[in-house]
């Protein structure tokens, strides 16, 4: 996997967009950079007796649109650069959405495996009551991410609620359905990739039978992602992990492969029925039609942008092809969704639950799926008319119509 600074890369993309778009100099400058970057301690006591300090982001990008928006991730590889990122691409994420959010991100640097149940709660009850002035149901709206996930938001809103003085569901999404979290949001990421491979089939006529597809990653985006196609009729032939990948020429057996992974927390230990085991960077250059990128930033670069042999790609992870190789496979006919448009299930679902949180009133999870497809399609279908219409590639579409859906409202 290519090195580069993902944060550059974003400022790039929207660099070339807001000089296409004309902008003025001062929304640049206020758009290029977040509006505010929140660095803090988080120091809690170890079962072990001993005090250990961890770090904690929050980046909040843009809020011109409405509060900002984004997830909490726990992991080993968070740094400032990577929030500042993930938060400006949610800004453009909700702008062509239609939702009434700006960006917003936060981390703290740690593999949370190596943290008990007990010291995993200290730790998010700590990020609360490091940055609590600063979040809130019309301020920003933290969610799950990477290694987070509902009970990691249920410690996070129940520090909030004793902080706050008051119960304000609204003020996080991904929580437990108890607190009026939301039926079909831990799905609804894939789910959504699923809306968008449907409206590529249909644009371009494939026949769901016939089409070939490959999963680089397979944790809640990716699985879901399988599980949804699969029901859609999809032929998916090899699937992976962080260590490895299965592949089979007539097809896996997704429901399967889930159940191995419950048990044994890997997707090959319990799985008999599969050609051969392949690494990442094979599965990233197999003959299928469809490539789905749903692991991690930056694992299409120009070192192997050549080498792959997909017709279509959906990059269900945040920025999974560099620039430079973005231009290579142009360049090869390869038609690419980007992340902005492919991945947006999961904050669609958190708009969604933000509704119901404020309104009391629950939604069933077929209510979250219809709602939810009629969203991604209203969306794509834009995308894809605006790109024939200027004859450009569907990011530069997608980034186009929600920069400048922000930088209006900013005027």
């Amino acid at each position: 996997m290519e090195k580069q600074n993902f944060f550059l890369n974003c400022q790039k993309q929207f660099l070339d967009i807001a000089n296409k778009l004309n902008l003025k100099t001062e929304i640049i400058e206020e758009l290029k950079e977040p509006q505010r970057i929140i660095k803090f301690q988080i120091p809690i006591k170890t079962d072990n007796g001993k005090k250990k300090v961890f770090f904690g982001f929050r980046s909040q990008h843009n809020n011109a649109l409405g509060p900002y928006k984004g997830g909490i991730r726990f992991h080993q590889n968070v740094s400032e650069d990577e929030v500042k990122a993930l938060s400006m691409l949610m800004t453009w994420k909700c702008s062509l959405l239609n939702l009434p959010f700006g960006g917003g991100k936060g981390g703290i640097i740690i593999n949370p495996k190596e943290l008990s149940k007990k010291e995993l709660e200290k730790l998010s009850r700590g990020y609360v009551k490091a940055i609590f002035p600063f979040l809130g149901e019309n301020i920003d709206i933290p969610a799950p991410d990477v290694n987070t996930n509902a009970q990691i938001m249920e410690w996070m809103i129940d520090e909030y609620f004793k902080l706050t003085g008051k119960k304000s569901f609204a003020a996080f999404t991904g929580k437990p359905l108890n607190l009026w979290g939301l039926e079909g949001r831990e799905e609804a990421t894939g789910y959504g990739g699923v809306v968008i491979l449907k409206k590529l089939a249909n644009t371009f006529k494939l026949n769901p039978q016939k089409t070939t597809i490959a999963i680089q990653g397979f944790g809640n985006v990716g699985s879901n992602f399988a599980y949804f196609a699969q029901k859609e009729g999809y032929k998916i032939i090899a699937v992976s992990e962080v260590d490895n990948g299965i592949f089979k020429e007539d097809g896996l057996n997704i429901e399967e492969i889930l159940e191995c992974k419950k048990r044994t927390g890997k997707i090959s230990i319990c799985i008999k029925n599969f050609d051969k085991e392949i690494t990442n960077k094979q599965l990233l250059e197999l003959n299928v039609d469809v490539l789905v990128l749903a692991a991690v930033e930056n694992v299409i670069s120009k070192n192997n942008a050549e080498k792959i042999k997909a017709k279509y790609i959906i990059e269900m992870a945040n920025g999974p092809i560099t620039p430079d190789a973005e231009g290579i496979l142009e360049k090869r006919k390869i038609f690419s969704v980007p992340d902005i448009l492919s991945n947006s299930g999961g904050v669609v679902a958190s708009y969604f639950e933000w509704i119901q949180s404020k309104e009391k009133n629950r939604w069933k999870k077929e209510k979250t799926f219809v709602e939810l497809s009629k969203k991604l399609s209203k969306s794509f279908d834009e995308v894809f008319f605006l790109s024939k219409k200027k004859k450009i590639n569907l990011r530069e579409a997608s980034y186009i119509l929600s920069v400048d859906k922000v930088a209006k409202s900013i005027k």
